[in-house]
């Protein structure tokens, strides 16, 4: 296994047990961690950027198929408000798909804070998934 593979498989490790604390979370066959939270099915992933610059990225679909016109406007104003991740809104043929995603350093991390602050983004996804259902 090569150095980057070990950094990698350490970070998801790490986030495993840091999410086990919350949710049940699924190990995908690539290594990345899958799991749901009020609704909402969120995919986390390790890589080392470049040497010594680990990252987790996380990705949580918040809602998907929304017919309001008004789903970009409450996304932005959402997003406006200060929180952890980068909202955005996707038209398809059915309509609004709304992500949440969050990369950031995570290497050196416990367990404890890790899961705080995947916390913190998780569950602003599902606020703002019942936000935007709510006004659907």
């Amino acid at each position: 296994m090569s150095r980057e593979a070990a950094t990698t498989a350490s970070l998801l490790i790490t986030a495993r047990e840091a999410l086990e604390q919350f949710v049940e979370v699924h190990v995908d066959d690539d290594g990345a961690l899958s799991f749901r939270h009020g609704g909402v099915p969120c995919a986390v992933q390790g890589v080392e950027l470049v040497e010594g610059l680990a990252v987790l990225s996380l990705t949580c679909v918040v809602a998907w198929d929304l017919t309001d016109p008004d789903t970009p406007r409450h996304v932005a104003e959402r997003a406006g408000q200060g929180l952890f991740g980068t909202l955005g809104a996707i038209s398809t043929d059915r309509g609004w798909d709304v992500t949440l995603r969050y990369a950031f350093p995570a290497e050196g991390l416990a367990v404890g804070p890790l899961g705080t602050l995947l916390m913190l983004v998780v569950s602003t996804a599902s606020q703002v998934r019942a936000d935007l259902v709510e006004a659907a």
